[in-house]
């Protein structure tokens, strides 16, 4: 399920857009080891959801397909 981590990579990249004005107004040591978490947060987001689009991690499990088993009796 590709379209997933798409959309979760244009949500934060969206998310970065509306943030980015407002990083560089961070004048005190709190604002900016907030927005220093916010950016690392981001680059986890973002990173995480590229290695599921390159395929370099499975999924995860709930987004996994399913292959359905024919279930027989066997006597």
């Amino acid at each position: 399920m590709r379209h997933y981590a798409i959309l979760r990579l244009l949500l934060a990249c969206f998310f970065l857009y509306v943030a980015w004005p407002v990083i560089p107004e961070a004048t005190s040591q709190i604002g900016m080891l907030f927005w220093g978490g916010w950016l690392a947060f981001f680059l986890l987001v973002v990173g995480a959801n590229l290695a599921t689009l390159l395929q370099m991690t499975s999924p995860p499990v709930m987004e996994q397909e399913q292959q359905r088993q024919r279930q027989t009796l066997n006597h």
